[in-house]
């Protein structure tokens, strides 16, 4: 099977990468050629913009691929230059989605695929959304080959789940406040990516895919509460917690707002039975625990890695500061 990748060096799409390979597929990644994670060996690589049609054109030629996946479109423009270079060219297109474009807040839990779509917080979220609604209209009239995956908050050794990364670190170690969004107990779904990449690979060439969407998660649900704390003890300290309003987050920093209320200050567990039923070997092994101390160490192995936004701890510091004196303990 021959597959194209546009990104496939990121977060979730590396160990898509790597799987793919490992299963044999002919893999070609289009990228404009800067990442960080290591290309496995025998992939090819296309350097190029996707985005400028002339030069994509240029250098994809008149090659034709089994499967096409594109990792970096974002807006329903995105999808219309996919359809223009690969109408004919290829028996399946796949869309990455998001899991943040399901109706925000959840009516009805677990999510499943046919929970509405509907994000009235997050841009992103809506142009997902519009992007989901043009694949499915040339589905529909034209028969466009094309697969929806909606990933939910899925991550690698290099990033921890929340705003901020390795500075929250750092204050817990310093012994620090930690803010935590609401009262900390709402129920979140984190996924390590090489599970993602076991559902994902399953349902490349897959003829039950066509002209389907797909959630590929974990079926652990952690509350906000518990993953701080996991993280605490990977990093070998008992943290201090401090709990604030998901609107006073946004009132002080408005992208960090964004995260929380067109997402994560909402609970989300998912039903999976769609992508097993289709992907029979697909099942999430890695708990994250053990992917919070995987996070840890490679962070503490290189100090480089090991970045701390002053701005952001001061604001932080600010935040606690007007929290505590309005609502004192």
């Amino acid at each position: 099977m021959e597959i194209l990748f546009i990104g496939g060096t990121g977060v979730i799409s590396s160990a898509c990468t790597s799987m793919a390979s490992e299963r044999g597929y002919q893999l070609t990644l289009f990228n404009r050629g800067s990442t960080q994670r290591p290309i496995p060996d025998g992939v090819d690589r296309l350097e190029g913009n996707i985005r400028d049609p002339e030069q994509a054109q240029r250098v994809l030629g008149e090659r034709s691929f089994d499967v096409v996946v594109d990792w970096v479109a974002y807006r329903p423009e995105h999808i219309e230059m996919d359809m223009e270079l690969f109408r004919g060219k290829t028996d399946q297109y796949v869309f990455i989605s998001s899991a943040s474009a399901y109706q925000t807040p959840p009516a009805l839990l677990p999510i499943t695929e046919s929970t509405p779509l509907s994000n009235p917080y997050w841009a992103y979220s809506r142009n997902k959304i519009a992007c989901e609604d043009r694949l499915l209209r040339a589905y529909r009239e034209e028969g466009f080959p094309m697969t929806i995956v909606r990933p939910s908050h899925t991550y690698d050794r290099t990033v921890f789940p929340f705003h901020g990364q390795y500075t929250v670190i750092d204050r817990m170690r310093s012994g620090k406040d930690i803010i935590i969004h609401g009262d900390g107990t709402s129920l979140w779904t984190l996924t390590h990516h090489k599970d993602f990449a076991r559902g994902f690979v399953g349902l490349l060439g897959n003829p039950h895919a066509i002209g389907e969407a797909f959630q590929i998660t974990s079926d652990e649900w952690l509350s906000w509460n518990q993953i701080f704390e996991i993280i605490a003890g990977a990093a070998g300290v008992e943290a201090n917690f401090i709990h604030m309003p998901s609107d006073l987050i946004s009132a002080f920093d408005s992208k960090w707002g964004r995260g929380l209320l067109g997402d994560k200050m909402h609970s989300m567990i998912f039903d999976n039975s769609k992508v097993k039923q289709v992907v029979p070997d697909f099942k999430a092994a890695i708990p994250f625990h053990q992917g919070a101390e995987e996070v840890m160490a490679w962070h503490d192995a290189d100090p480089q890695r090991q970045v701390v936004d002053e701005d952001l701890d001061n604001l932080m510091d600010r935040m606690i500061d007007v929290y505590q004196t309005a609502w004192p303990v």
